[in-house]
């Protein structure tokens, strides 16, 4: 696999996308890289980078309007709705109504062939629901989220303003080169959601 990291280390750190929760689910052990004196896990920088070049691989296989991504967090739905966007695929940032991927009878169903999950935590029902349909799932994981039913975990801080906006960016980006498309024009900033 190519070690060249993606961006540098310092741009990772200073986006925070490395500071986990003080709480560690066992199933994050193998992405964290150590712990604060204040208590707070922190997640490895390389393996971050790793998950996001596999996430991109991943998902440049499928169709782009067979991509959903569902982020509810405040500080998810620009970069989601901005990755969406580039990538030509759905977003899904207000309330998820109960149904959307699993009753073909209400207004907004929608069939998808992967899900992208910004939170498992906050996004559940649409998880759930893509569990039930046997569609495979990517998200970013917290260290304190479970990866029961994920196919294909990003580790990272999924809750940070500048977090969120990297890791986006970096994985819109990596689809985007895998497409053969140009990326020269991208910049992370269109990526952050406002203060």
């Amino acid at each position: 696999m190519n070690n060249e990291l993606l961006v540098s280390e310092e741009v990772y750190r200073t986006s925070q996308v490395q500071i986990g929760t003080k709480i560690k689910n066992a199933n994050m052990s193998q992405f964290i890289a150590g712990v604060t004196k204040e208590g707070l896990n922190i997640i490895d920088i390389s393996k971050i980078d790793e998950r996001i070049k596999l996430a991109a691989k991943f998902l440049s296989r499928y169709e782009p309007q067979g991509i959903v991504f569902v982020a509810s967090r405040e500080y998810a739905k620009k970069p989601a709705l901005k990755t969406a966007e580039l990538l030509g695929a759905k977003a899904i940032t207000e309330r998820f109504i109960p149904g959307t991927f699993t009753n073909p009878n209400i207004q907004g169903y929608v069939e998808p062939d992967v899900v992208f999950i910004n939170d498992p935590a906050v996004d559940n029902q649409a998880m759930m629901e893509a569990v039930k349909n046997g569609i495979p799932i990517v998200a970013i994981l917290h260290t304190n989220n479970s990866s029961s039913y994920v196919d294909l975990i990003i580790p990272g801080n999924n809750k940070g303003r500048e977090s969120l906006a990297l890791i986006y960016y970096l994985l819109a980006r990596e689809v985007l080169k895998i497409w053969g498309k140009d990326v020269s024009s991208l910049k992370r900033e269109d990526f952050q959601a406002e203060l």
